[in-house]
């Protein structure tokens, strides 16, 4: 499905694995589904928050072709938007490729880490990829995991390319983020402003953004995608009671580094999430107790599975390739 528009909720999707590592496909697929059940505008698969860093080459593609498939199944579709980042440009560029050869809307990347490139490879980073894969790109800074922060002048350099749709700002900088939307508001091609983080959703679309890719809608699409859509229709009233009743739960998605404290959720919900890949280990007892009482207190029913009308898993054929159906 193309990506008509950027707005709305966007979940970044956790990855779940079997008892011996692997990727548990079934569980990824009901996941899909039980996102897009709750009004979700789309899928985020292969960020951080499914742990692309710890996934391999050939795991990242499958998944990739996996959400496609999945929502391609689904009565209501949405765009997937494929994390397709690294610090290598060339693997970069490779992943993005898949991500439109397998189906993917649009690709998300973020900053390079660990090398931190001055601006000016980060320009030439995005638009070597960009010329290349020719498909809408959303940039994501977060200069938490990544060591560098991309600058609001650097981000509306890079807004003028054609194929740079929007960004993903998770540097957590109100005053940032209000640069980046003055910097980018009012050009010949329009970017978009999406809050990288759950809990500052709604200023960031006080000052322009238009939603969130976000952590917690894995666990409470319904309740993330009703807030937001409550702001945008001008019910803000309605949009802060929500967000101050979800508010805490929201705050215990980073009691620990992210995605520890949403697959534990997800696993006390009955969502499967399953184990983490080292170096992330399980959340700590009197962590697990606290997100506990939060969401029994919420009213969020733990134990068993949550049920989704979950589309038929129907392997492909051996000889399928991405995009070939």
């Amino acid at each position: 499905m193309k990506l008509k528009t950027l707005k709305g909720v966007y979940p970044a999707l956790i990855t779940p694995f079997r008892k011996d590592g692997s990727i548990d496909e079934e569980g990824f697929r009901r996941n899909i589904d039980y996102v897009i059940e709750g009004g979700v505008d789309g899928i985020v698969p292969c960020g951080c928050t499914g742990e692309a860093a710890t996934l391999r080459f050939e795991e990242q593609k499958k998944l990739l072709e996996i959400a496609v498939d999945q929502v391609d199944r689904n009565k209501r579709k949405v765009p997937v938007i494929g994390g397709s980042g690294s610090n290598n440009t060339q693997e970069a560029l490779e992943l993005t490729q898949y991500a439109k050869e397998a189906g993917a809307a649009a690709a998300m990347l973020i900053t390079p880490y660990y090398n931190k490139p001055m601006p000016a490879g980060q320009i030439l980073h995005y638009r070597t990829i960009a010329a290349k894969a020719e498909m809408p790109i959303i940039l994501y800074n977060v200069p938490g995991r990544t060591g560098t922060n991309m600058l609001p002048e650097t981000i509306a350099e890079l807004a003028k390319d054609e194929f740079i749709i929007g960004v993903k700002e998770a540097s957590g900088s109100m005053e940032q983020i209000e640069k980046i939307i003055e910097l980018t508001r009012g050009g010949k091609k329009k970017f978009t402003v999406l809050s990288g983080d759950d809990n500052i959703t709604l200023p960031v679309m006080a000052m322009g953004g238009k939603g969130v890719v976000s952590v917690l809608a894995n666990i409470m699409p319904k309740e993330m995608c009703t807030m937001v859509k409550y702001y945008d229709e001008g019910n803000h009233e309605k949009a802060i009671d929500l967000y101050y009743k979800i508010a805490p739960i929201m705050k215990a998605m980073f009691l620990e580094t992210n995605p520890i404290p949403v697959k534990a959720a997800a696993n006390m919900m009955g969502i499967a999430a399953g184990s983490l890949r080292l170096p992330m280990t399980e959340m700590a007892p009197e962590n697990q107790k606290k997100l506990k009482g939060l969401l029994e207190a919420y009213g969020v029913k733990l134990g068993g599975k949550v049920a989704v009308k979950a589309a038929p898993v129907k392997k492909p054929a051996a000889s399928a390739k991405p995009g070939k159906k």
